[in-house]
Parts: C-alpha cells; sequence; structure tokens
C-alpha cells in the first residue's frame, strides 16, 4: 500500500509547544515497522510553529505573521532533526519537501514536486512534507496540513490517508458537550448531515479542525482515496488500520 499519514500538532507536541518525545519515537518507530512491511510511506507533518514556539519559549503561538514565520523557521530544523536522528535508527532516510499553495496551483511545479516524490520512493526514502510557512502568507498558503495531506494523497495516487489528530474521529455531535455523542465508524458520502457536524477550529497549538479533515475527505473519497481519522496518542493504532480494523472514523471512496 501507498499511505500517506499525516500527524498534526497536538500529537507531536505538548500543550506548551515542546516535542512530545515518547509520541515521537514510537510514531517513526511505527512507520518505520510499516515501510519494513512493504508499504510506501509519506508523512505529511504539521508542528513546525508550535515546535518553534517551545524553542523560542514564548507564552503562546504568536497572532502576527513575522512571528509565526520566525517560530516556523526555528521549528522546522527541530522537527526535521529529530526525524532524520529517530528514522536513522532504523535505517530509514527522509527527505523534506516544503511546498506553499503556489507550488500546488502552477501546473509545472506540480508536476515537478509528482516527479521528486515519485523518485523518492523509487530510493525507498520516506518524504516528510509541511506548508512552508516560512514563507507562506494568507494570499498562497495551503491553509491546513489536513488539505496539504489530502492534495498530496490524492497528487501521489495513495491507497489511503490517515489523519492522526488528538480525536478519535467524526461523532454525531460533540464528545466535549454531549455525553450522547457516538463514533461515526464509516462514512460513504459527505451528506449535508455530515457537513454539519464540523464543529469548530481544533487544539491551540494547531489550525485544523474538523471541517478541514471533512473538506480533506471530500476530496480523497472524490478521487479514488480512502481516508481515516484516528487518535494519534498511540501510534500503533495505525497497525490495525493498516490491517483494516475499525479505528476511528473511515472514510470510503469511491472507486473508479
Amino acid at each position: 500500500m501507498r499511505i500517506v499519514i499525516k500527524v498534526g500538532t497536538s500529537t507531536l507536541a505538548h500543550s506548551t509547544g515542546n516535542i512530545n518525545i515518547r509520541h515521537v519515537e514510537e510514531l517513526c518507530k511505527v512507520m518505520s515497522d510499516l515501510k519494513n512491511a512493504g508499504h510506501e510511506i509519506i508523512l505529511v507533518s504539521s508542528g513546525a510553529i508550535g515546535m518553534g514556539v517551545g524553542k523560542l519559549s514564548l507564552k503562546e503561538k504568536p497572532q502576527d505573521m513575522p512571528t509565526k514565520q520566525a517560530a516556523a523557521a526555528v521549528g522546522q530544523c527541530e522537527l526535521m532533526y529529530t526525524y532524520d536522528k529517530l528514522f536513522s535508527e532504523y535505517n530509514h532516510t527522509v527527505a523534506q519537501i516544503l511546498l506553499t499553495g503556489l507550488d500546488l496551483e502552477d501546473n509545472e511545479r506540480y508536476h515537478n514536486i509528482q516527479n521528486t516524490m515519485n523518485r523518492l520512493l523509487e530510493l525507498n526514502v520516506l518524504p516528510i512534507i509541511n506548508e512552508n510557512d516560512t514563507v507562506s502568507t494568507h494570499e498562497i498558503a495551503v491553509g491546513d496540513n489536513d488539505t496539504l495531506g489530502a492534495i498530496v494523497a490524492v497528487s501521489m495516487k495513495a491507497d489511503l490517508l490517515v489523519l492522526l489528530s488528538d480525536i478519535d474521529g467524526l461523532y454525531t455531535a460533540d464528545p466535549h458537550k454531549s455525553e450522547n455523542a457516538e463514533l461515526i465508524s464509516v462514512v460513504e458520502k459527505i451528506t449535508p448531515e455530515i457537513e454539519s457536524l464540523g464543529g469548530g477550529k481544533g487544539s491551540s497549538l494547531g489550525t485544523g479542525g474538523m471541517v478541514t479533515k471533512l473538506n480533506a475527505a471530500k476530496l480523497c473519497m472524490s478521487k479514488g482515496t480512502d481516508m481515516v481519522i484516528a487518535n494519534g496518542s498511540n501510534p500503533s493504532v495505525l497497525y490495525d488500520i493498516v490491517d483494516g480494523e475499525k479505528i476511528g472514523t473511515k472514510f470510503i471512496a469511491n472507486k473508479i
């Protein structure tokens, strides 16, 4: 299988912005094992700004663009150093790809990205993709890594996109507010009722929420890629997802 795995800031970092060492180590171990089993893995990783916040000892995520970009520049170094170190322990090589909205909208750049990633996979390299927050502004930003993950999954004709976040999946109501909220295990069509369950924004250090995940699901489902939303607090859940077990919420693609 060709699998795109998107990890949110909440999976990679503590609420302080500092790296969650246990989670990241386990995540890299599981992804390395999946590669060893013959799967092609592409990682879409959030966390640059969040880690920059921790590294710079800022009290909260910055609101102004220059400080956001400065935090991203600092945090991206920390993020890639960590990934390179951990994946190297399992004899896997990683590559960094930073993208903006313009890269994905321009046909020539888009095809160059596809060619690069395909060649990296042929060379048994694990591509690690993030939005280029250091230069992205509102006009050229993809906006969130759920959307970026879906675009990457579709462009690379992945079999599956897994969104790891701080939630178990899509619920019939907000589980933080309703005791009767039930997890929806399978979605075969994005109806207005499903869209209405989107709710609001995600964690304070992240940029996404259920709305962005549902938008990602719509894109994937329309292009033949299945998608799963699952809780990233236990990265070994990836084994169960790849084995086809009922974990989180699975969005079934329209197979052509």
